[in-house]
């Protein structure tokens, strides 16, 4: 018998997955939100927060990353090579976007000239200097990027959706903290 099912992605893996998926979620509609504030200061606090949340989003990409070089990788669900390598398109933009969406904020904050801080406990330098003429086109840069990851990830809920419901295989369960495997993937050695 293993303490760990080696089919399954780890306890850390999936802490980190589950976490930022739902603070890029969350901080995405709240900052789609923050022009409903009752008040200029409210929207500033707000923005802060929204600011401070995105930089924890970049912080937990980095330990993830870290994370994920040094862990080991569940072996892969059986599937057609178009699959396989579709997914690691997905997984690779997936990557990509969420170091992108705050490092694009941050740019946005250092180009509008407004001091960066998180959860006002310290301050963040600037990317770059002050700059009127690229304010509005790093603030769409912004913007897109968040359709585009909101795009990406729904691919990757969908083929998550698509293998458990009509596939039946391990591909979402594997992330799941506590879902058991299903028989016709585990070894001998991993079942209970």
């Amino acid at each position: 018998m293993t303490f760990r099912n080696r089919h399954k992605w780890g306890g850390m893996a999936q802490f980190f997955h589950w976490v930022m998926a739902l603070a890029i979620l969350g901080n995405g509609v709240f900052g789609l939100l923050m022009d409903l504030a009752h008040s200029p200061m409210q929207k500033i606090n707000w923005l802060a927060l929204h600011k401070s949340i995105g930089l924890t989003v970049l912080a937990l990409f980095l330990l993830r990353l870290a994370w994920r070089m040094a862990d080991r990788r569940p072996p892969e669900e059986p599937a057609p090579r178009w699959q396989q390598v579709t997914a690691h398109v997905v997984h690779g933009l997936l990557y990509v976007l969420i170091a992108a969406m705050p490092l694009s904020g941050w740019w946005f904050n250092s180009v509008s000239g407004k001091p960066l801080q998180w959860f006002k406990l310290f301050n963040l330098p600037a990317l770059a200097q002050k700059n009127d003429d690229i304010r509005h086109f790093a603030h769409n840069l912004h913007e897109y990027l968040f359709w585009f990851l909101l795009l990406v990830l729904v691919a990757h809920v969908g083929a998550a959706l698509k293998h458990h419901v009509f596939d039946k295989d391990n591909v979402l369960r594997r992330m799941l903290p506590f879902a058991r495997l299903r028989n016709d993937s585990t070894s001998k050695e991993d079942r209970p």
